[in-house]
């Protein structure tokens, strides 16, 4: 039998919930440092290396350190290392020097900050190191040192000084949750273009920005080794939020694992891992996000493992997305649309995104195979660009899918019901016989068409839906008594599809998801 939540983990699995409902900024959780050290500097240690020793306790798997000392303005200098529990030379002893040009770092197993080592992390005495190349004869200084440790199942945005939102304000947000890379199998052609070459991860992050993407998921297969990249290259790519991922690949399906660098043993059909509910199980306990990727491709030797192929039922309540939209699929046979709304029929309420699956980040648009960099684009209504407020974004289904990954069609669709209101991912309590009020707003093309669907099926109010650039329309519906599920989607004037929302649940008689 496995071991049961720790309280720390059951707290955080209530704070992810009430920030996906109410976008509480889960940043306000644990955010105090476990340790704060001080001390100071004198001119006695002008030239010297001063160690400043801390405790690691058991199962921590992250450390990170935000130091800061006084004296500055009289040229005072301190730089800093970090050294393991057996020294400097001893076993993943000397862990890093940074000089002066850091005032916050961080070590783990999968990544570090530029001039630190990844790394085990394993308990016992550790040493800050501290190195004064200047002090004045008659000065002093005062330092302190905030540490924090993370340990398994702790969220990967934690602790939150580590990882700032980069905006703050609440609005709709642009991204590609399904992008691979050097770290799986992603390739371009190399500087000479004589060759092609596992593909650098900074390619995929200047494609997104000339895309106008304001976040991105690498999910590469299986792996978390691109974390150590995304360490180094999220300070200067202060625009673009970088949100770690893998594409859980194996032989009886896909599914992308959102917002961890916790190691996943995805090996399903194994003694460790018997199926996907096992696989699930592990997931939740990281507090990851999971979507079923392109369920609907071949599972043969064209394409082995890829579509969703499980030996045992799943427990869809461990599933919290699918992806809709796979590269340019949307209008093709194997899309995952009929797939994902197969399941909402049975009422389990996931959210319908979409990925480009891109694997080489230079490609162009006439580049046969594969997806271009944010086509399609999944839009997210969240509180603030940061990974948990976008993460929570999607668990909470307020999303739509821009399937030609522009940068200005928009699809916001909202409901009232007497003194309950709703955007898309939300619920209504409808009792038979109350009206629902339905507001639909679109950016889109001359010539686009809201399609409005109810269980899948149209529903053709007697309102002119036709999209002259923008379209406002209110429309009203009466409740049945019965649950539901209504969404929109926006076609083009020769009926493609160039949005994809999600729904807006009904519920009535203290009916509930399955």
């Amino acid at each position: 039998m496995k071991a049961p939540f720790s309280l720390r983990t059951l707290l955080m699995q209530a704070l992810i919930a009430l920030s996906a409902c109410v976008g509480f900024s889960a940043y306000a959780a644990d955010n105090n440092p476990d340790l704060i050290l001080k001390g100071q500097i004198h001119p006695a240690d002008n030239h010297t290396y001063h160690p400043v020793t801390f405790q690691v306790p058991p199962n921590v798997t992250r450390i990170t350190v935000q130091f800061d000392y006084t004296g500055r303005d009289q040229r005072t200098t301190i730089d800093l290392g970090l050294l393991g529990p057996d020294g400097f030379r001893g076993q993943d002893g000397f862990r890093g020097w940074s000089g002066g040009s850091k005032k916050l770092f961080t070590v783990s197993a999968t990544d570090a900050t530029p001039s630190f080592l990844p790394g085990a992390i394993r308990p016992g005495r550790w040493t800050l190191l501290l190195g004064i190349p200047n002090i004045r004869r008659n000065a002093t200084a005062d330092y302190t040192a905030k540490i924090w440790f993370n340990h398994a199942g702790d969220p990967a945005w934690l602790p939150a000084v580590l990882n700032p939102p980069l905006r703050k304000e609440a609005g709709w947000y642009r991204g590609d949750l399904h992008m691979h890379g050097a770290h799986s199998d992603g390739s371009c052609t190399s500087q000479s273009g004589s060759q092609r070459v596992p593909c650098p991860l900074f390619l995929t992050i200047e494609a997104a920005i000339q895309r106008g993407l304001d976040f991105i998921a690498l999910s590469d297969h299986n792996s978390v080794s691109q974390a150590n990249d995304m360490r180094e290259l999220q300070p200067y790519f202060d625009r673009l939020l970088l949100i770690p991922a893998r594409e859980l690949t194996t032989f009886y399906g896909h599914a992308n694992l959102f917002g961890t660098n916790e190691p996943i043993d995805f090996r399903v059909g194994s003694t460790g891992v018997p199926d996907w509910n096992a696989l699930l199980a592990e997931a939740a306990k990281v507090h990851g996000l999971v979507s079923i990727n392109h369920p609907v491709r071949p599972d043969d030797e064209t394409c082995m493992g890829c579509g969703w192929a499980p030996q045992k039922p799943v427990d869809m309540h461990r599933v919290q997305a699918i992806e809709a939209v796979n590269g340019m699929d949307a209008m093709l046979p194997d899309t995952g649309i009929p797939f994902w709304q197969h399941w909402l029929d049975q009422g389990y309420r996931l959210t319908g995104i979409g990925g480009s699956d891109n694997h080489d980040a230079k490609q162009a648009l006439t580049t046969p195979g594969g997806g271009l960099v944010g086509m399609p684009t999944t839009v997210v209504h969240a509180s603030e660009l940061s990974m948990p407020a976008i993460l929570a974004g999607i668990r909470a289904g307020h999303v739509f899918i821009d399937v030609q990954g522009t940068r200005d069609r928009m699809l916001d669709l909202t409901a009232q019901a007497g003194r309950q209101s709703a955007e898309m991912g939300d619920a209504l309590s409808v009792p038979a016989g109350a009206s629902v009020h339905f507001t639909v707003k679109v950016s889109a093309p001359e010539g686009a068409k809201v399609e409005m669907l109810i269980d899948g099926k149209p529903w053709q109010p007697r309102t002119d839906l036709t999209v002259h650039g923008s379209l406002a329309q209110s429309l009203e519906w009466i409740g049945d008594g019965r649950r539901h599920w209504v969404r929109a989607n926006v076609r083009g004037a020769a009926g493609e599809l160039l949005l994809v929302g999600n729904p807006i649940y009904i519920d009535s008689g203290g009916q509930t998801a399955p």
